[in-house]
């Protein structure tokens, strides 16, 4: 069992797949940018925020956000 799990390991290292962080939503839908020529990132991937929150494209740069509401995806 455990050469299972090292073999699976080793193939997601090798796809360049990143590990699941038990975060399985979705950033929501960005429709209007700002005009900014180089918006604020204030993270760069999910790694670079905090517990149960993503790094996610917002109106105006990336931020980490928490999950959504269900009803906020109009």
């Amino acid at each position: 069992m455990k050469s299972v799990v090292a073999i699976l390991l080793v193939a997601m290292l090798i796809l360049g797949t990143e590990l699941p962080t038990g975060s399985a939503w979705s950033c929501p839908p960005v429709r209007i940018t700002c005009a900014l020529l180089n918006p604020p990132n204030r993270c760069l991937t999910d790694r670079g925020c905090p517990r149960y929150k993503k790094c996610c494209q917002t109106f105006c740069g990336r931020k980490c956000i928490s999950r959504p509401s269900p009803f906020s995806y109009g």
